[in-house]
């Protein structure tokens, strides 16, 4: 009943007699000489409800148990992948990059046109559509099989016929083979975000790079420049042969890219040390980091003389944000530079209208700063056009990446352990690092929530599950 419209009235006769309104004072009753008039008998109070129509809440309540799956899917934790049998490197791969908005996007547009791997990438679309469509664990058995059979080294078995613990970067890497099949010419909602590679694998992360030879013994030899298409960068965390400590990712990566090698002089008719610098000189819109935490070992005592497959476990530190300039050509630095400059500009000039206030400049200052921003703004474009920084980048690109998964690796053998994703939650992708954004941890078809302070400590130097690869997206 509405209570605006209820009545109150007493058996005593002169009580009260009207509308019930919020503004009611009862105090004003006089309850004391209405008791007097019952001669001890308890005073009753009638309610009577009028007949105002109620109204209808205007926004239906609706439970969770009454909606469909694909409703259920979207306002709950994602769904995760059941465990096949050791299939836990395929499963956080296939959870970090279900986060990949432009490479979900290509496999959404993608038909195929019949072959193994048209019926691979099909069977990841599939998946994901699953994974979308319900809240409750999937198993992926059509797309693992399928996996099987385009790579056929994913199928051994061990010593009791168990499935063997395969690694999740060769996956990665396989899987952007299949993937490397989709042209770009052939999808819609992606080809005009993805111009400058002609494959769906290289459009969302290959890396153009560009490698320097210079030969240490002579200075007339001439430095030979070769560009190579990359879809990863390679922490080094094993260290160089001048026995380099490497502690926090940028160092891992900036080894990497450098290196002594021994090849061929035509100058000094030889054999002589040469000095590999490489760059990269087309950035992606999904940059992937490969923690170089498994290496062969070689065993010349054994009887097969095969070597071990051994697992690094030394700290490496990362951040939320990852800065790639020191790794670019000088052609894109010249462009990120130029980015940062304007956007430096346009802060500084924001802070000193907010100090100053408009009428503190002068016609000279507005005419001054209208030339330098003339001339920032085409030595910016002069830059983007001789030289894009990559497909689907936003042209203020300035080089910075933000984390957004992880696929970690826990145990001290590198044959087995246990694979899980780390994955940003979608509603959160801001440009500043924040401890307490919402994350999840895949665990196979296990899903728990975390924090970005949680993924902070994914560092590696014990037996907790530590980084293997990093993916980061270009931030805006």
């Amino acid at each position: 009943m509405n209570t605006n419209t209820l009545a109150l009235s007493s058996h005593i006769i002169g009580l009260w007699k009207g509308v019930l309104k919020d503004d009611l004072d009862f105090s004003s009753l006089d309850f004391v000489a209405a008791l007097a008039k019952t001669k001890g008998a308890p005073l009753q109070i009638l309610l009577m409800g009028s007949a105002t129509k109620l109204v209808a809440p205007k926004i239906k309540t609706v439970f969770l148990e009454d909606l469909p799956p694909e409703e259920v899917a979207k306002v709950q934790e994602p769904s995760g992948l059941v465990n096949m049998g050791n299939t836990c490197y395929l499963n956080s791969v296939v959870q970090c990059l279900r986060a990949v908005d432009p490479f979900r996007k290509g496999l959404s547009d993608y038909q195929g046109s019949g072959g193994q791997n048209t019926l691979f990438l099909t069977a990841l679309k599939d998946l994901y559509g699953h994974l979308d469509r319900t809240a409750d664990p999937v198993p992926p058995s059509n797309f693992l099989r399928l996996t099987k059979m385009a790579f056929p080294q994913f199928n051994q078995l061990g010593p009791q016929g168990q499935p063997m613990q395969q690694d999740a970067e060769e996956f990665y890497s396989g899987l952007l083979t299949q993937a490397a099949s989709v042209s770009t010419d052939a999808l819609q909602a992606t080809n005009d975000e993805l111009q400058g590679a002609t494959n769906l694998a290289d459009a969302v992360f290959g890396i153009a790079m560009e490698e320097t030879m210079r030969c240490d013994e002579s200075s007339d030899e001439t430095p030979v420049v070769t560009q190579d298409l990359h879809r990863k960068l390679v922490c080094n965390i094993q260290g160089g042969t001048a026995g380099q400590n490497v502690g926090h990712i940028a160092e891992g990566i900036q080894l990497g890219l450098e290196g002594k090698i021994e090849k061929n002089s035509q100058v000094l008719g030889r054999n002589a040390m040469w000095t590999r610098r490489q760059r990269m000189a087309r950035l992606p819109p999904i940059l992937v980091v490969q923690f170089g935490r498994f290496y062969w070992k070689a065993t010349p005592d054994s009887q097969d003389h095969a070597g071990v497959k051994c697992k690094i476990m030394k700290k490496v530190s990362f951040s939320s944000t990852l800065d790639v300039y020191e790794f670019c050509s000088e052609k894109v630095q010249t462009i990120l530079k130029g980015c940062r400059d304007k956007a430096l500009a346009e802060e500084e000039e924001r802070i000193q209208k907010k100090l100053d206030g408009k009428e503190n400049e002068n016609d000279d200052d507005v005419e001054m700063k209208q030339d330098e921003d003339e001339e920032m703004k085409a030595a910016l474009a002069m830059s983007m056009e001789s030289a894009p920084v990559g497909p689907g980048l936003p042209a203020n690109f300035q080089g910075q990446y933000e984390l957004f998964a992880v696929v970690t690796h826990k145990g001290r053998s590198a044959d087995g352990g246990h694979y899980m994703g780390w994955v940003k939650a979608a509603s959160h992708k801001v440009d500043k690092e924040d401890l307490d954004e919402d994350w999840f941890v895949f665990n196979d078809d296990e899903v728990s929530p975390c924090k970005t302070e949680d993924i902070l400590k994914l560092q590696g130097g014990g037996d907790y599950d530590m980084s293997y690869l990093n993916f980061y997206r270009a931030k805006k």
